[in-house]
């Protein structure tokens, strides 16, 4: 096994988000199965400074995950359907957090938790300890190719943040 270290998460989230490109998201379900997913798509989110973070109003009961140190799962509700899967990256007190967007074979958050039936109980989780969920690196990988672009859905977060290009989409 190759699981992550819990350095590779307590760093800024603009370093962290393109090197979970490529990694395998590795889910053990309720049956006992294991699958591995390559992640194919992330976006940053960082800090209470850019307006498309959660964390941008403070700190919350919804936001508190995030002010932890790198390595915890945040997970939230959009639309009353959709659980969205976060990694909390930086250290204590500076809330980031990266969005998982794609895994292969499974375009779009909502569609990648529905499979891995993610839901409200992995919210806090820590992904050195977890049984049922982590990420981990994938041997003799070379260095990855990604793209940029801006982060989608987030009109609301001003011309200036909803331009950052910190969505990476492995090429």
């Amino acid at each position: 096994m190759n699981k992550l270290e819990k350095e590779f998460f307590t760093r800024d989230v603009l370093e962290v988000a393109p090197e979970l490109l490529g990694k395998h998201l590795i889910r053990k379900f309720d049956d006992g199965s294991i699958k591995k997913f390559l992640i194919t798509e992330v976006e940053a989110y960082r800090g209470e400074e850019d307006l498309a973070c959660h964390a941008s109003k403070g700190r919350t009961s919804r936001t508190e995950i995030m002010y932890h140190e790198g390595g915890k799962i945040y997970v939230y509700l959009i639309y009353g359907m959709y659980w969205m899967l976060n990694v909390v990256t930086s250290v204590k007190d500076i809330p980031q957090a990266v969005l998982i967007r794609g895994l292969k074979g499974f375009d779009g958050p909502g569609k990648l938790t529905k499979k891995l039936f993610i839901d409200k109980s992995f919210y806090g989780e820590d992904l050195f300890s977890s049984q049922r969920l982590w990420i981990e690196s994938v041997p003799n990988q070379e260095k990855i190719k990604f793209k940029t672009t801006p982060r989608i859905g987030i009109d609301y977060a001003g011309e200036i943040y909803k331009n950052k290009p910190w969505r990476f989409i492995l090429d």
